[in-house]
């Protein structure tokens, strides 16, 4: 990887970012690490600093899954760095998006290695039970990071400890089952000992239940197939291991079936009980950005807003595929699909865009200033994940998964289903979770991805798209990385 990025984020100091809102992290500080862990609020401000790179995971998220996946057939007036993500193109090495996406997981995992080292070597500063706390917080972090990694980019390089430059430029990229062995040790660890909840400044920080559903999610997506690559997918058939941290979640946690679809991402309801985990925003100190991101320009100038809440993509569009309104304007056993209407912008005369964050009154300064966090695992994905492993085999029953999908559906205005497949599950999850970042990695490990995304290609004329191929199950290694310590890593197969 290239070193200097992956060091100066905290090569001993610490980068710390600053919200009021949730999680109370004060303002950066460049003390040395030295000098620095000397008390609780040392290593409060170090922990919190580990949170910072999450704020890239929301467009990372929707560039990288939202945009790769049949949700969207973007149009471009020039050479977009999003165009070979959509397109399928092998040249993509140098694209922003991707680099971008390596560099900060990285850092955040330096980030945590760093805090997790201090715990171990200072930790007569602070109390045993705030060891074990932040230790589970980092631990959370660092298996988010890694998870976020293994399913964009396969093997990557395993660093558990603090490492200097030279170590780090011969450290080659480990197979995906020993990442995966470090992301479950600190999962397990995290579900053991983080609290069931934080309330007060301390919202937004995992909690047992966030390290149990993301635990699940690992399990089921390491059950995924191979493709023949080397990718998320191991074929492990742990489908019952993650049924059982999902029902944990389920019937043990303080989060449920949040009440009104549009309720959940309300601005005002934040850190509702549907939220399992998510990423923090607050306008004017760590605005988010992602609500700007796949609503094109002209629909702010149009609106009489500034264009300075645009995407910076000029008359580039986002519209949501064919197929896809297609599947929401069919989906009448009986009633309308309410989340259409709030999901997609459906009147915009260029064609309908993704418009779930936006709501224009509560608009920052900018498009990179929304207060919205940004959900990453909500109670609705916990029971459909449940009703999947059980179409793979885990206890359970078809009328479980009926039932559950009809309870989302019921949610939603529209009438039940009966002996729901893994394709209608497929398809409820595309309807309910669009503009959430899941559509990609959903039809990865449900073993759809290569099926799916070319009989859309075809079915939506999507000329300019390549096939889809097993290669393209993964983003190769940014050039960069490659550059830097020449021979240590070989590109993923299909790029160039």
């Amino acid at each position: 990887m290239k070193i200097e990025t992956y060091l100066t984020l905290f090569s001993f100091l610490l980068i710390l970012v600053s919200c009021e809102k949730q999680l109370d992290q004060t303002p950066e500080s460049s003390l040395a690490t030295d000098n620095f862990f000397t008390n609780n609020n040392d290593f409060l401000q170090a922990v919190n600093g580990v949170y910072s790179q999450l704020n890239n995971y929301p467009s990372q998220a929707l560039w990288l899954s939202e945009m790769r996946s049949d949700n969207i057939n973007a149009t471009s007036d020039g050479n977009r760095d999003w165009d070979g993500i959509n397109n399928f193109t092998p040249n993509i090495t140098t694209t922003g998006f991707i680099t971008t996406a390596w560099r900060a997981n990285f850092n955040g995992i330096y980030n945590a290695n760093t805090v997790l080292e201090a715990l171990q070597t200072k930790a007569g500063a602070l109390s045993a039970s705030n060891a074990i706390r932040y230790a589970a917080e980092v631990r959370f972090l660092r298996a988010f990071y890694y998870f976020s990694l293994v399913r964009t980019f396969g093997q990557v390089p395993l660093i558990s400890t603090v490492k200097s430059a030279a170590e780090v430029a011969s450290i080659p990229r480990s197979p995906v089952a020993d990442v995966y062995a470090l992301i479950e040790s600190d999962l397990q660890f995290a579900a053991t000992n983080l609290p069931a909840t934080f309330t007060g400044i301390d919202l937004g920080r995992p909690t047992a239940a966030a390290a149990k559903g993301l635990l699940g999610l690992v399990y089921l997506t390491k059950s995924g197939p191979t493709y023949g690559i080397n990718g998320p997918g191991l074929n492990s058939n742990e489908y019952d291991k993650a049924a059982a941290l999902f029902d944990q979640v389920i019937t043990g946690s303080p989060f449920n079936f949040g009440s009104g679809y549009a309720n959940i991402f309300s601005y005002t309801n934040e850190n509702n009980s549907e939220v399992v985990f998510d990423i923090q925003f607050a306008s004017s100190l760590n605005g988010a950005g992602f609500p700007s991101h796949l609503a094109p320009v002209a629909y702010w100038t149009s609106s009489g807003i500034s264009n300075s809440f645009g995407n910076g993509y000029g008359s580039s569009t986002f519209p949501v595929s064919k197929s896809l309104v297609n599947a929401y304007t069919t989906n009448t056993v009986s009633g309308t699909d309410l989340r259409y209407p709030f999901n997609v912008a459906t009147t915009y005369a260029p064609g309908p865009f993704i418009k779930k964050y936006i709501d224009v009154p509560k608009r920052g300064l900018s498009g990179r200033d929304w207060s919205i966090n940004f959900i990453v695992l909500r109670y609705t994905d916990i029971l459909l994940m449940k009703a999947e492993c059980i179409l793979h085999g885990a206890t359970g029953s078809q009328a479980d998964v009926d039932a559950i999908v009809n309870r989302v559906r019921a949610r939603a205005g529209v009438g039940p289903l009966a002996n729901v497949t893994l394709a209608t599950l497929m398809q409820e999850r595309q309807r309910e979770f669009l503009g959430e970042g899941l559509r990609w990695n959903d039809l990865v490990r449900s073993g759809l991805a290569i099926t799916q995304m070319n009989a859309w290609r075809n079915a939506d004329g999507m000329t300019k798209v390549n096939e889809i191929v097993p290669d393209y199950i993964i983003y190769p290694v940014p050039a960069a990385e490659i550059q830097t310590a020449p021979g240590l890593y070989t590109q993923n197969p299909g790029y160039n």
